[in-house]
């Protein structure tokens, strides 16, 4: 007869009956373990009595064998047969002992292999003395070979005795080991029934206790059943949810304030039976409601999902809502509902809050771009109007520099990706793609780094802006400038008209000299030819110094496109000294230049540059024209500045600059001469920053203004300029 599952647990579950289940295993076990030990120490006991035998028999066999050798011996020598005694001549007890060791050794296949050699050697030895002892009247040779002894029987013998020696020894182990095991047997059993014992004693008086407190816990439960209901009140009441209980079909029998809120009802509504589940589901809610009905039959339980109510007034609340059934195959459970109004309109928010951003990157920027950890791009969002924009996804997983493009070059790419490897933030990075129509489209890039919370660098985030027509117009801007320039060149060389008639004539009027001195010398009785030579020299260098002059207004006069020459600055600055130099006479002016010897060469339209130093040098005339009182004072410097560059310095004693107007002078049309058109320093500018380099205005001690443009050297320069000009002073 089977014991129900439950019957039988309970009757596992006592105390006492295990205890006394867990005594009767270590008694059986015990008892196993007795008979065991008993079978094991009557074979120790038979192993070593065997082999007690053994060692007596050999010894026997020993003393017998050394008894004969000893007879056989003295009567070999005398031929006294008293010396054979009563054994004989073949002694048959050697003969029994040999048989009986190999019949106690018969279990062990070694000595059992060495007691039948040492069996049939026997015989062969007594056979062999008999055969010696017939034959030694007769033959004195034979009595002296009846002296060997029987060494080869005593080794046998030997090995035999050491073998059931160590077996003997084996044995005693054997046996010492099984009486340790016994006594540890006999306290282990002492101290688990002792402890067993022990154990049931207290689980006796833990039972009685247990029995004993019965009652008492059947009482706690109850109070403990009614703290709980009371917890769970306050947990209703607490509105921290919204808590429902219902019947499966759908009417609502109990409600905390939380959801009567939710719902606009009141506890009025709730009381008469109005509210049901189907009055406030919306209709496209009525059939999520029926598989959610369907489920809680099956399983007890409805997972949470979102649906909506219809409140009192009609507007609807998002809700949250799951539930459970009390017991299996009841009727009744209980619904958790969360209002997900605030999650709602946060989410709302987000997403507006998304629209607007992305809004402003549409109307800002023309592109937003995200790559990974590797510059591969990951998304990219082009703006609606941008034309020509690349086909979704093309880029993706493209790195900046594997995709198609004109500009920049080799060099500023490397640079590029230097500053991305180093994971710094970058603005501006200018680029230049093949539109369509084979024309270029300009994009400006920027982006910043992005790191996770550990520090560790995920990529990139940035935006592009399409610069082409900003470029198109920067480089109409240019051209203009370039009009400009060449308006202000050609009315500077008209306010020059003086000084240019002043320098050519110098260099006409000594040639018209030298050559008359060559014409005296030819007529010199004899003709003095070597005063000719040097006339007519000094006419050629005379010659190429009023072309240089001519030549240099030509270029500044003639609209020529920018060239990209390497020369010495220093003697470029001479040139425009040199052309000024009747202005800076005219007006009382001192000149000097300090012009750095050595120093390297520059690249760039000499033209440009030279009409940068002229117009400083006229505005400083100009402007220490004006002045009645101190010093007129001009210096020129130039040298090599700290970045690598080399510097330019216009110093002037004039009445300066007004703070508010350093930066302002820079910009076009704006001056503060009277009839100035506010163009020069603006191109001046343009003109350096076109070659690279930078220019700026300051104040000079203790009065005047002073400046200063900065300009990069060549690229290949090594070898600076061996050959300066001597610097001329006013």
């Amino acid at each position: 007869m089977s014991v129900p599952l439950s019957q039988s647990s309970r009757w596992f579950a006592r105390p006492l009956t295990l205890v006394v289940a867990v005594l009767l295993a270590v008694v059986a076990a015990t008892g196993f373990l007795a008979i065991q030990y008993r079978q094991e120490r009557q074979a120790a006991d038979l192993l070593f009595e065997r082999s007690r035998q053994v060692l007596e028999t050999l010894d026997r066999l020993r003393t017998v064998i050394a008894d004969v050798e000893a007879q056989r011996r003295g009567y070999l020598l005398t031929l006294d047969p008293s010396y054979l005694k009563a054994y004989g001549v073949s002694d048959e007890s050697v003969r029994r002992d040999a048989q009986a060791l190999q019949a106690l050794v018969a279990s062990d296949p070694l000595q059992n292999h060495r007691a039948g050699h040492l069996a049939l050697t026997v015989t062969a030895k007594l056979r062999e003395i008999d055969d010696i002892v017939k034959t030694a009247s007769t033959s004195g040779l034979a009595a002296l070979a009846m002296i060997r002894s029987l060494d080869e029987i005593r080794s046998q013998i030997d090995q035999m005795v050491d073998h059931e020696r160590f077996l003997l020894v084996d044995h005693e182990k054997r046996a010492e080991a099984l009486e340790r095991r016994k006594a540890w047997l006999i306290a282990a059993a002492v101290v688990i029934v002792a402890t067993l014992a022990g154990v049931a004693l207290a689980l006796a008086r833990l039972e009685a206790r247990r029995r004993r407190k019965a009652t008492e816990e059947n009482v706690r439960l109850q109070n403990d059943v009614a703290e709980r209901e009371k917890k769970i009140r306050r947990l209703v009441d607490a509105n921290i949810i919204g808590i429902i209980i219902w019947e499966v079909d759908g009417r609502i029998l109990e409600a905390n304030d939380a959801f009567l809120r939710m719902v606009g009802y009141d506890r009025e509504d709730l009381a008469s039976g109005r509210l049901h589940r189907a009055m406030l589901t919306p209709p496209e809610w009525h059939e999520r409601d029926a598989r959610t009905e369907a489920e809680l039959r099956r399983s007890g339980t409805a997972q949470p999902f979102e649906k909506e109510y219809v409140r009192k007034d009609g507007s609807r609340v998002p809700v949250l809502i799951g539930g459970a059934m009390f017991e299996e195959g009841a009727n009744q459970g209980v619904g958790f509902v969360l209002d997900l109004s605030e999650r709602k309109r946060a989410v709302e928010a987000l997403r507006q809050s998304e629209e607007r951003f992305r809004t402003l990157v549409q109307f800002s920027f023309d592109v937003y771009w995200e790559t990974d950890a590797q510059h591969r791009f990951i998304h990219q969002e082009f703006a609606d109007s941008l034309a020509d924009a690349p086909a979704s996804g093309s880029e993706i997983g493209k790195t900046r520099w594997e995709v198609p493009y004109v500009e920049p070059d080799e060099e500023t790419w490397r640079k590029h990706r230097e500053t991305l490897d180093a994971h710094l933030p970058f603005r501006d990075f200018e680029l230049a793609r093949l539109a369509p129509d084979g024309s270029k489209r300009y994009v400006s890039v920027s982006g910043l780094p992005v790191f996770d919370d550990t520090g560790r660098f995920v990529g990139y985030r940035g935006v592009g802006r399409h610069i082409t027509e900003r470029r198109l117009a920067e480089e109409a801007l240019r051209a203009m400038q370039a009009e400009l320039a060449h308006v202000n060149r050609v009315t500077t060389m008209g306010q020059l008209t003086a000084s240019i008639a002043h320098e050519v004539n110098q260099p006409i009027a000594a040639t018209v000299t030298n050559a008359q001195a060559a014409l005296r010398w030819l007529r010199a009785q004899p003709p003095n030819l070597g005063e000719v030579r040097d006339s007519l020299g000094r006419i050629v260098e005379d010659g190429q110094r009023a072309g240089n002059v001519i030549g240099g207004i030509r270029a500044l006069i003639n609209k020529l496109p920018p060239r990209k020459d390497r020369f010495d600055l220093n003697e470029a600055i001479v040139e425009m000294v040199v052309l000024t130099r009747s202005e800076v006479v005219k007006h009382g002016i001192s000149l000097q230049t300090e012009l750095a010897p050595g120093l390297p060469m520059v690249e760039g339209d000499r033209t440009q540059l030279q009409q940068v130093i002229l117009n400083l040098i006229l505005n400083a005339i100009e402007a220490m024209g004006g002045i009645d009182w101190g010093r007129r004072e001009l210096r020129i410097n130039t040298g090599r500045e700290a970045g690598g560059g080399v510097l330019v310095t216009v110093r002037d004693s004039g009445p300066g600059l007004d703070p508010a107007d350093v930066e302002h002078v820079f910009k076009a049309f704006y001056t503060t001469k009277p009839k100035g058109m506010g163009m020069g320093l603006a191109i001046c500018r343009s003109m350096v920053e076109a070659h690279g380099g930078r220019m700026w205005a300051s104040a000079n001690e203790p009065r005047g203004a002073v400046f200063q443009f900065t300009l990069p050297l060549e690229r290949d320069e090594s070898i600076p300029a061996q050959h300066v000009r001597p610097n001329p002073a006013a």
